[in-house]
């Protein structure tokens, strides 16, 4: 098989440990293979950084093992060209992956050109994307503390979230914290109602009647004082991001015009794909990579499941978020989209369809570096319509016992 690269390593990272297996040339026509094993604290590792050197490795290829590869990647991605590589990709090879150790067959790989390397951002892009994805996961424990918070006033007997539509607006923490207090009265904790919720009174007073005791007192004083505790999280790491993205302000103005894409949306999505699109060969290969688009899985001439693949469940998330959210707009290109397909693939399907067409815009936007065009909802109808789409709905109408007659309106 023909030889792609002559310096090529080979490591398999786990927690503790880095077994790593170089190929250079040898005497003849023969290749030299050496393996060596190494430590993961920062001194083992410029050894091994320093080993690499020594042999005149220019590619070094680990595959994705959790989070362990990163401090390997860190400490190498400065001296030496590193490739990220996928599980699936290595399996996909056949060899003697059985037979040989995992950082050899890397290597062998590596050196005939048979694997890719996976997308991992700079540096400035990995800082923000580990804040987008911790700032995520506070916002996503402080929906889940307030489901708790509910959950124990249910428990209690009290019915606020019936009558209140925010557990933590004004009105309603005043409340909490009076009962947290020791006040129970329905008529007094009714009167802290403030604005329009004061038109509530009678059922407010019916909502307030329970069984709340100083054990539910207890825990609906922790879950407040948690939910402080995360809102006030949740803007220093607001405030950090947005001193991290500031180099990126112009690329998150450009996808804030995208129908449903706002601040924090933005930012989560620029900091999973970065600002430069040239790492994607096209936007089908960005959605394939993250795992937006179809399968393709057909044998025989018959195509089965074609559920997508795995991808960052990070970005999955902010494309469904945005999808759901310019769903519910009017007059839009991407709502229309959603609504065609809803009828036919149900909301689920209709959904991730609109966040591949979301992904498909920041793509496209991010290369050109210009604002989105709003196309309209009856951008596909004015596209893919004409006469034939003309006459499939007057036959359906003639189907529905209907003699239907056409004359194009006035301009």
């Amino acid at each position: 098989m023909e030889r792609v690269v002559e310096r090529v390593a080979g490591l398999d990272v786990h927690k503790d440990t880095v077994v790593a297996t170089v190929r250079v040339p040898g005497k003849g026509a023969k290749r030299h293979q050496e393996t060596h094993t190494f430590g993961t604290t920062l001194t083992d590792l410029l050894t091994l950084q320093d080993w690499l050197v020594s042999h005149r490795v220019t590619l070094v290829g680990m595959e994705a093992t959790g989070v362990y590869w990163k401090p390997v990647y860190y400490v190498l991605e400065d001296t030496l060209e590193c490739w990220l590589l996928n599980a699936r990709h290595l399996k996909a090879v056949p060899g003697r992956k059985t037979d040989v150790a995992d950082s050899a067959w890397i290597a062998q790989l590596l050196e005939h050109g048979l694997v890719r390397p996976s997308f991992v951002p700079p540096k400035p892009i990995r800082d923000l994307r580990d804040l987008t994805r911790y700032r995520k996961a506070q916002i996503q424990e402080r929906s889940r503390e307030a489901q708790r918070l509910d959950k124990v006033l249910q428990d209690a007997g009290i019915k606020l979230s019936s009558v209140a539509t925010d557990l933590q607006g004004k009105s309603a923490r005043d409340m909490l914290d009076a009962m947290v207090s020791g006040t129970t009265d329905p008529e007094v904790l009714a009167e802290m109602a403030r604005g329009r919720m004061r038109r509530k009174l009678p059922a407010l007073r019916e909502a307030l009647r329970g069984r709340f005791r100083p054990h539910h007192a207890l825990i609906v004083g922790e879950i407040m004082g948690k939910l402080d505790y995360l809102d006030e999280m949740i803007e220093r790491l607001s405030e950090e991001i947005g001193r991290l993205i500031d180099p990126f302000r112009p690329a998150v103005e450009l996808l804030r015009t995208i129908p449903g894409v706002d601040q924090r949306t933005a930012e989560a999505l620029l900091s999973e794909i970065g600002a430069d699109m040239s790492r994607f060969a096209s936007a089908a290969h960005l959605a394939s990579w993250a795992g937006m688009c179809p399968g393709n899985n057909a044998s025989g001439g018959r195509h089965r499941s074609g559920r997508t693949r795995k991808g960052s469940k990070w970005l999955r998330v902010a494309l469904v978020e945005s999808a759901k959210a310019t769903c519910r707009t009017k007059e839009t290109f991407l709502s229309a989209q959603y609504h065609r397909l809803k009828g036919r693939r149900g909301h689920a399907k209709a959904t991730v369809a609109v966040g591949h067409s979301i992904l498909v815009i920041v793509y496209h936007l991010l290369s050109r570096r210009e604002p989105y065009t709003e196309l309209g909802a009856a951008h596909y109808v004015e596209r893919h319509g004409g006469e034939r789409y003309r006459q499939r709905l007057v036959a359906n109408l003639e189907r529905m016992g209907y003699s239907v007659t056409l004359e194009p309106t006035a301009a």
